[in-house]
């Protein structure tokens, strides 16, 4: 068998427009909440820990509602016409909402967006292994994470183009792009893919991936864990402290992401969309350093790897404390956060799925969606509130201590560590969690 890199190609362009949008809401909503609307900063928080709240039932549920319809387009298909269709709509709102300052509409956009974005996430990830044989779903799925990151630059090059340095921006050029960008994304994946031909046949090419789904259904789970053995009690211990890792970084990290625009407004004094060049460089370096960390952790070890990851994290954003203004060094500083992000990222999500057996990858995945969506609901709001009441100055610390607390926890990981087999291609080396 040989992986269709080019309809793998067409069906990464649903998770590409989702990556597109993701960028533009974590970079322009908190700005239109503080400047805009002057809502504190932990209030702020906890409205952008709502796509997290939402994510915790919506995902399972329109993933598992998507298993189960048939339609000529197929089951994936509509969820990803109907989300974009009313992602792209409720989207221009939000700057309708903020150029009349009418929180009440800004409010109800948003929830209307978020609603929207969570229909068709699940079942686009879930297309991918619908029609592609489980052999070739390693390569697969690094295209498709390799979409994404595609998406979320185009989205930040679009944040440091189109918004102004002024006192009061107009957000109708950034997001009319962006919804353009999605839309043509999804036209075209409509256009190239016939989702039921290309799952028929690939049940032809791979009989073994029949009626398989990326999301077990919940009855199946259910009932194949009344059968299975409980984790030996030290796997149990490392999956414990491993998943305290994994929140404790997203905790840093996120609350880094979620804060840096107005931040960087705020306390570095940047105009515009002049941040979004240190997230773009960021993002860029973590791209491109997967396939290193992949070489690399074939043969020092996952463990090793993120614990030099989180190790580095710490130290960029304790250094990072020492900035009062902008300095061109803070681009090379966000250059190492992402390869430091990408060291954790590659390893982290197969730590978590090889302490289990095969068939336990759907729960053991649930747990680490768990930890980490848990995590971006609590750090936003948390770090929130010491924004607003202690001050700017503690973003980097925050971020800091709980990123070095996630190295200490990791320390006493001791299974998962297996050493993956070199990849028989470079792009197995981008395989990541979508």
């Amino acid at each position: 068998m040989k992986l269709n890199t080019k309809q793998t190609f067409f069906v990464g362009l649903a998770f590409l427009s989702i990556c597109a949008f993701w960028q533009v809401y974590d970079s322009i909503i908190p700005l239109i909440l503080k400047n805009s609307f002057h809502i504190s900063d932990t209030l702020a928080g906890a409205v952008m820990a709502l796509d997290n709240v939402l994510a915790l039932f919506m995902l399972p549920l329109f993933g598992s509602l998507s298993d189960r319809v048939h339609t000529p387009l197929g089951r994936r298909t509509p969820f990803i016409l109907g989300g974009t269709a009313g992602a792209v709509i409720t989207m221009l709102l939000i700057p309708l909402a903020d150029h009349l300052l009418s929180l009440p509409l800004f409010i109800s956009a948003l929830l209307l967006v978020l609603i929207s974005m969570a229909v068709y996430r699940s079942p686009a990830v879930a297309l991918m292994p619908d029609v592609t044989p489980k052999p070739l779903r390693s390569k697969a799925n690094a295209i498709i994470n390799l979409m994404g990151a595609v998406g979320g630059m185009l989205t930040l090059v679009l944040v440091a183009v189109l918004v102004p340095k002024s006192q009061k921006p107009d957000y109708f050029p950034l997001f009319g792009a962006t919804a353009a960008i999605m839309v043509a994304a999804v036209l075209l994946m409509l256009w190239k893919v016939r989702e039921n031909r290309l799952a028929e046949e690939m049940r032809a090419q791979d009989p073994d991936s029949r009626e398989e789904s990326s999301q077990e259904s919940p009855e199946a789970a259910s009932a194949d864990s009344g059968k299975k053995a409980r984790l030996p009690a030290d796997v149990r211990r490392s999956l414990i402290f491993l998943l305290l890792s994994v929140a404790f970084w997203f905790m840093g990290y996120n609350a880094v992401t979620t804060a840096f625009s107005k931040y960087a407004q705020t306390y570095w004094k940047m105009e515009g969309g002049e941040f979004a060049y240190s997230l773009l460089i960021g993002t860029g370096a973590a791209i491109v350093s997967y396939i290193p960390v992949g070489i690399v952790a074939t043969k020092l070890g996952r463990k090793k790897t993120i614990l030099f990851g989180t190790a580095l994290l710490t130290v960029l954003f304790g250094a990072a404390c020492l900035f009062t203004t902008f300095n061109p060094v803070i681009n090379i500083m966000f250059a190492l956060v992402g390869i430091a992000w990408a060291a954790i990222n590659v390893n982290s999500y197969p730590m978590v799925v090889e302490m289990g057996k095969g068939n336990d990858i759907g729960k053991f995945t649930g747990f680490y969606y768990t930890f980490s969506m848990a995590a971006q609901i609590f750090t936003p709001i948390l770090s929130g509130a010491l924004l607003e009441h202690v001050g700017y100055v503690t973003l980097f610390p925050y971020a800091a201590l709980f990123t070095g607390l996630s190295f200490v926890t990791m320390l006493f990981v001791r299974h998962g560590d297996s050493k993956p087999a070199p990849a028989s291609s470079k792009l197995e080396a981008y395989d990541t969690p979508d």
